[in-house]
């Protein structure tokens, strides 16, 4: 086998391969003689029916299996000659293959970029901390008391009030015509809860049963109906029954259904969960900060494919939002090609931070093990009730799905090594600028080559997901 350079510049990678005819030749004719030990023919005894009549019958086919078999095998041997890893997934194309001549075929391909060591320890992170707070708890229990409550009929004559549900039926009209989904019988409405469009539930304050009540209202701009979007209409409302809810108070009995010995250590549980959501919270935008300054730090070649894969990803997102007619004003007075050009940098900017963080873990022995997977698979399987014995079956049988599991632990094992590496220093703040979007409040979330991501919610970021 012959191995002829092309092209070597930055990451691309382009040689020809060339097999001699000889070598060709032998495979064909071993293949032939296996085939001939096991096929019948007419006249012949197993094993002994002639080459040249082998050849006759199953020539082109073996021709064909051995062609594949060669470019395949070559092409591996010409990268492990040349330490060559592909970022994806090489081209191939055919040159030249003439029976009693060479084969000789072009392989074309981008390969990883050697990165630098990263330089962790000059890197600092703050981690935001935001204890439980004794209302944060109370709002906790309460909303959890409040899912718990049961509804009466509420017999005495008055008009609803706030926190009340009413049962009725209703008909919405638009210039007098009814329209398509806007009637329904024995609808429950809980007033106050905001349920339905604005001035809906407002309107039937005070509203007895037996009750008509005519309501008019404007559906909202971004309403999800082209058709109703922005329009007026009128609803005709009959008031069928008046509810009322009782919400219980938090007692043993009630911790002891929730698994809890008693009401204190439904607490304590209550107050770690709220602790937990404060520290993924926490985490979130650590990681951030620690991505926003590795890729800061840190600039290399990329290979151009895997950034079009990551591009067209993030790009048929985007293109459902122009579609939808949902993007912000920022992006909505750029062009296609401008918005295409920012979104083409996120993605290699994506793609970069991902290769970092490969190259970090593997250098640093960071392994994903047979329980973190089976962790999970188990928690992927229990998003699907009644049907985990089948989600289980899928990925065992779908090694490509179950690679898609094990690559987001992979990452967060390194984040998680490299935190151990940084300096990460401690600052107290409240719940509301813990839980703040730091898009929404102005923080460059992902800066320099990355502000793009700044901008519609549709296009945020994973790289902290």
């Amino acid at each position: 086998m012959q191995v002829i350079d092309k092209n070597t510049e930055g990451l691309t990678r382009e040689f020809n391969v060339v097999v001699p005819a000889t070598s060709i030749e032998q495979r064909i004719n071993s293949r032939l003689t296996e085939v001939g030990q096991q096929v019948r023919m007419p006249g012949f005894r197993p094993g002994k029916v002639p080459m040249k009549l082998l050849k006759s019958r199953f020539g082109d086919s073996v021709r064909g299996e051995i062609l594949e078999s060669t470019i395949n095998e070559s092409t591996q041997a010409a990268l492990t000659e040349k330490s060559l890893k592909p970022a994806l997934q090489p081209k191939v194309e055919l040159v030249s293959f003439e029976e009693g001549k060479d084969l000789e075929f072009s392989v074309k391909l981008e390969v990883l970029p050697e990165i630098a060591g990263a330089e962790l320890s000059n890197i600092e992170v703050t981690r935001p901390t935001a204890p439980v707070s004794d209302e944060e708890m109370d709002k906790a229990i309460g909303d959890f008391l409040k899912s718990r409550r049961s509804a009466e009929t509420v017999t005495e004559a008055r008009g609803a009030k706030d926190g009340d549900a009413l049962v009725v039926d209703f008909v919405g009209t638009k210039d007098g015509v009814e329209f398509q989904g806007g009637s329904a019988k024995g609808a429950t409405i809980e007033l106050g809860a905001g349920g339905f469009i604005p001035g809906f539930e407002e309107q039937l304050i005070g509203a007895k049963v037996g009750d008509t009540v005519n309501l008019k209202v404007t559906f909202p701009e971004e309403y999800h109906a082209k058709d109703l979007a922005g329009q007026k209409a009128e609803f005709k409302v009959d008031v069928k029954e008046l509810k009322s809810f009782k919400t219980p108070e938090l007692t043993d009995e009630i911790a002891t259904q929730m698994g809890d010995k008693d009401v204190e250590a439904f607490k304590t549980r209550m107050r770690g969960f709220l602790q937990q959501s404060h520290d993924n919270a926490s985490r979130l935008r650590m990681k951030r900060e620690l991505l926003d300054k590795l890729s800061d730090g840190n600039t290399f070649d990329v290979p151009q494919g895997m950034v079009d894969i990551e591009f067209e990803a993030i790009w048929r997102q985007m293109d459902q939002v122009l579609k939808s007619g949902q993007l912000d004003a920022e992006d909505a007075n750029k062009s296609e090609d401008e918005l295409k050009a920012e979104y083409r940098g996120i993605a290699e900017r994506r793609v970069r931070l991902g290769l970092l963080l490969s190259d970090v873990g593997q250098k640093n022995g960071v392994q994903v093990s047979q329980d973190d997977l089976t962790r999970a698979l188990t928690q992927e399987a229990m998003r699907y009730p009644g049907q985990e014995q089948m989600v289980f079956e899928y990925y065992q049988k779908n090694p490509q799905a179950l690679e898609s599991l094990r690559a987001p632990i992979f990452e967060e094992k390194v984040v998680d090594f490299i935190f151990g590496k940084v300096k990460v220093t401690d600052n107290e703040v409240s719940l509301d600028e813990l839980m703040r979007d730091p898009d929404d409040e102005g923080e460059t979330a992902e800066k320099a080559d990355a502000k793009p991501k700044k901008k519609a919610k549709a296009k945020k970021a994973k790289d902290a997901e």
